[in-house]
């Protein structure tokens, strides 16, 4: 199962640069939006493969969780990811380095609790997913690891909670220059 998931995410960022590359080195724009909407395609290649590993009677592992929480956090945070990529694209193909604006106080908190409300809709997809993934096998021993998951994702959740709050209570301030 870990080789799936390590081949999804190899497929995804190929997918992705492959769009770049045809956007701005091959200048098509319409390929380019084919390619890149192709990534929601390898998360439900992912979800099938597990599907069809738990119904060949593989035990669930922690990878089976593992792929609960790339499906989540890739359809969460794919948009993003992608204008990550894109911005390196830029900076180290194109040699076009983009000024990324330095955010402090209210702006660098609004953008901490957005990216956790987003962790968190990764979390709730996720755990969708690992709990179809738990009735599907049924009650018992088997379902252990995957159960682990969902409390290990709980706790990185709530600090990520707390680390996000924390700019809302002690907002990040600009450095005086000397």
């Amino acid at each position: 199962m870990l080789f799936w998931i390590i081949t999804a995410e190899i497929a995804f960022w190929i997918v992705i640069f492959s769009g770049l590359y045809t956007r701005y080195i091959l200048k098509r724009d319409k390929l380019s939006i084919f390619l890149l909407l192709l990534t929601p395609l390898i998360d439900f290649a992912l979800l099938v493969l597990t599907a069809i590993d738990l119904k060949n009677g593989a035990t669930a592992t922690f990878a089976h969780g593992l792929a609960a929480i790339y499906i989540g956090v890739s359809i969460a945070f794919g948009k993003s990811m992608i204008a990550w990529a894109d911005g390196k694209f830029q900076t180290w193909v194109l040699n076009n380095p983009l000024r990324k604006k330095v955010l402090y106080g209210k702006e660098k908190a609004v953008y901490e609790m957005k990216m956790w409300g987003r962790h968190l809709i990764a979390y709730i997809i996720g755990g969708i997913l690992l709990g179809l993934m738990i009735l599907y096998i049924g009650t018992g021993e088997g379902t252990r690891p995957l159960q682990r998951v969902i409390s290990g994702w709980t706790v990185v959740l709530l600090i990520d909670f707390l680390i996000s709050f924390s700019y809302v209570v002690f907002p990040k301030r600009e450095r005086e220059s000397l």
